[in-house]
């Protein structure tokens, strides 16, 4: 029988330098190499929060993620298929602790990315590095959530904009308040239905924010009003994107053809989402950089 497949997750940690940026390396011990800081998931755990914990852990830095880069693959000697989810992070300021455990990493450095790449063990981290170094500058972080699970809307007896969120939607709602409350969001912006506020409420709880509500991001009742609210929500959105960041929840008409407008794509088919699932939309000025699943 063949070994279980491992799921991991980790980060390009980085912080400015000058004009440009150094990279977090660090060293195992027990494995004589030198990698970027990743590690496994615990249980059930999102790989967004696996991946800053593991980042933490490892280097004693608070990472707060921008995007997502490419998984990296591969057999681990016992023949187990892993697979490693990495983020951007930029090192958020303060002092650094000592790794979590130093027979795991016994030395963190950061380094220019050519040092970083030249220090690196693995073609794969080196890849990743090189990635980072060619991107423009991150200029803000956008998170765009649909609300969760809340019934059918044909079984529920009141106005549907009262209709809530489900027991389902409910533990949606929670993993998207720990997720999210990581890219450390200073706003929350709600479509009108009761849904959408609901699905923000436990991130709100953490982060000790209020709720606005924006009719911009609300589905229209009729249908052939879609283009046009879509419109006013990718404006809206820039608006959001230009002051303190934000958290929106939105609807499932809406954000696909809000996505899909402002990455310049034709077909909104690709960027349909899940409720209780969303986005992080990465900014370099007035472009759109990256869209990562959440």
């Amino acid at each position: 029988m063949a070994p279980e497949p491992v799921r991991a997750a980790g980060g390009v940690l980085w912080r400015p330098a000058g004009d440009s940026i150094e990279v977090c390396v660090v060293h195992r011990p027990y494995l004589r190499d030198w990698s970027l800081p990743k590690g496994k998931l615990d249980d059930a755990e999102h790989p967004l929060a696996a991946a800053v914990r593991e980042v933490l852990e490892e280097t004693g830095v608070h990472g707060e993620p921008q995007l997502r880069l490419p998984e990296v693959a591969y057999t681990m000697p016992n023949g187990a298929a892993k697979t490693v989810e990495f983020w951007l992070m930029r090192a958020l300021d303060g002092p650094a602790a000592a790794p979590a455990d130093p027979t795991e990493v016994d030395t963190v450095v950061f380094l220019s990315p050519a040092d970083a790449v030249a220090r690196l063990s693995y073609p794969d981290d080196r890849r990743l590095v090189e990635q980072v170094a060619g991107l423009p500058p991150v200029t803000a972080v956008t998170a765009l959530v649909r609300h969760g699970h809340a019934g059918k809307r044909g079984e529920f007896a009141g106005e549907d904009d009262l209709r809530p969120i489900d027991e389902r939607g409910r533990a949606e709602a929670e993993t998207l308040g720990l997720v999210v409350s990581l890219i450390g969001p200073r706003r929350l912006v709600s479509a009108g239905p009761l849904r959408c506020r609901q699905t923000l409420e436990p991130l709100a709880a953490r982060l000790g924010l209020h709720i606005e509500t924006d009719p911009a991001f609300a589905e229209p009742a009729d249908v052939d009003e879609v283009p046009a609210t879509v419109r006013a929500a990718a404006a809206r959105l820039a608006e959001l994107r230009d002051g303190d960041r934000a958290a929106v929840s939105s609807q499932g008409k809406v954000i696909p053809g809000l996505l899909a407008r402002l990455d310049g794509a034709d077909d909104p088919g690709p960027y349909r989402t899940r409720k209780g699932s969303g986005w992080v939309l990465t900014w370099s000025g007035d472009r759109l950089l990256a869209l990562s699943r959440i």
